[in-house]
This record gives C-alpha cells, structure tokens and sequence, in this order.
C-alpha cells in the first residue's frame, strides 16, 4: 500500500518540474536578443558636396553668435530620402539634413544651409555631414567638413584634439524614440583619418551590455531593445582590440524607448 501511495506523489511532482521547466523555457525564449544588421538599400548620393563657406577664418572668431553658411551640391536639403529605409527607421518630416557635431556632443539637425549657433569662449572641433531623412550619414570624402573653431580671445584647448588622428565620431541613436520607431534604430557614427577591416582598426558597440564588433565603415540597424532607457558605448580600436587614443574615440550615451 505503501508503494501505490508513493507512485502518484512522484508522478506529481513530476509535472511540477516538467511544468517549471516548461515556464523557464518560454521565458526564456520570448526575451527579445539584443541583434545589430547592417542598413542596406539607401540612396549612396556619392557625389554629394558639404563646404562651409563662412566663417572663412574659424580660428578667429569673436564670441557669441556664429553665423554659418554652407554650401550644398548634388543633395537637397528639406527633401525626403526616398526608398524603404524611411519607413523602416525613425524619419524626420522635414527632411533631409546638415548634422552639426561640436565636440563630439550630440548633434544639431539643421534643414537649411544658413544657420547660426552660440559658440562659447575656448577651441573647439566641429564636424559637420550630410544626412539623410532617417539621420543616416552620407559617407564619402566631400560630405563631411572637420574645422577648428578657436573663439575669443586667448582661448585654449581643453580637448587636445589631433585633428588628423584616427578620431570616432558618434552620431545616431539620439534621443527617445516611441511607437514603431522604437522597433529599429539606427546605429551610425562618422570615422576620420581611418579605415575599418576585419584585420585593423574597428568599432567597438556595447548596447546594454552586449557586445558587437563592426569592422566595415557602415550604418547598422539594432534590434530587440526593450523599452526605457538604453546604454550605448562606441569605442574605436585596434587590430588588438586596444582603445586608439583620442578625446573622441570613446563614447557614451543614452536614449530612451517608450511604447507610446
């Protein structure tokens, strides 16, 4: 009698455990991974051109406001990019874009060639690029304007920036995204004075705590996020896997995504 007791405690917890296995199973398997791919499908605009017209000196500025005139060709500002990257991605309505980049801080979205912006009292490296709708980079040797502004008088260089060293620029994501823009972001960032490989130089992406080498200079889309807030880190690399020096070359960031 004993023995027929016994068999259907057993039996039971038997599909205790079976049961607690099965919840961790889907559990498990319905937390979303952290994955980045590679953005395909973008118009290349390769022969597009960024210049900067005025200041035509940037190392004798006077303190203040700076007025800025950029000259654009083979690209129009305000137009929305075309193909299916501006439904797939965060897009701007008003268009497409100069990226103004100031000591590597977040950038400003500006939709017309003239423009002007406070500039405080010190040297600073500003690095400005043409942008799709979706805030994806145009990457070629003309796209991009790298100067030194020096303004005020007797104005030092806190950063000690080589300008012509390996230097990471960090772009997107930027910001909170909500709704279907919180599905995919784009990861896009602007490299000077470097090439990627497989065999040098690389960025490093840590995304919450997951890590991703990009060894080929090019927009990535991240995926399987969860909502709130994102830790982001670029980092620029060796062949080694050794931080390149530079003021820029690591990065961090945060955005923040929300259901609505």
């Amino acid at each position: 009698m004993k023995r027929l007791k016994f068999l259907p405690f057993v039996f039971v917890l038997g599909l205790v455990f079976t049961a607690c296995k099965t919840e961790k199973k889907e559990t498990k398997e319905t937390t979303p991974k952290i994955t980045i791919e590679k953005l395909n499908n973008s118009p290349a605009y390769a022969d597009a051109v960024l210049q900067l017209n005025s200041p035509e000196n940037t190392e004798t500025l006077q303190s203040g406001t700076v007025d800025f005139n950029f000259d654009v060709q083979n690209y129009e500002l305000g137009a929305q990019t075309q193909g299916p990257n501006a439904n797939l991605l965060a897009n701007s309505g008003k268009g497409q874009h100069i990226h103004f980049i100031l000591n590597n801080q977040p950038y400003s979205a500006h939709y017309e060639a003239n423009f002007s912006k406070e500039i405080p009292n010190g040297v600073h490296h500003l690095v400005a690029f043409l942008s799709r709708s979706y805030h994806e980079s145009v990457k070629n040797e003309n796209s991009v304007v790298v100067k030194k502004l020096v303004v005020g008088e007797n104005a030092t260089d806190s950063l000690g920036l080589n300008m012509d060293a390996p230097t990471l620029i960090y772009s997107r994501p930027k910001g909170t995204y909500k709704g279907k823009d919180a599905k995919n972001l784009l990861l896009d960032f602007f490299v000077l004075n470097t090439e990627l490989s497989e065999n040098g130089n690389k960025v490093k992406a840590t995304i919450n705590g997951n890590e991703f080498l990009i060894s080929e200079w090019t927009p990535h889309v991240v995926k399987g996020l969860p909502m709130g807030e994102v830790s982001i880190s670029l980092e620029l690399i060796d062949a080694e896997g050794n931080l390149i020096p530079g003021p820029f070359n690591k990065v961090e960031r945060k955005v923040t995504l929300a259901k609505e």
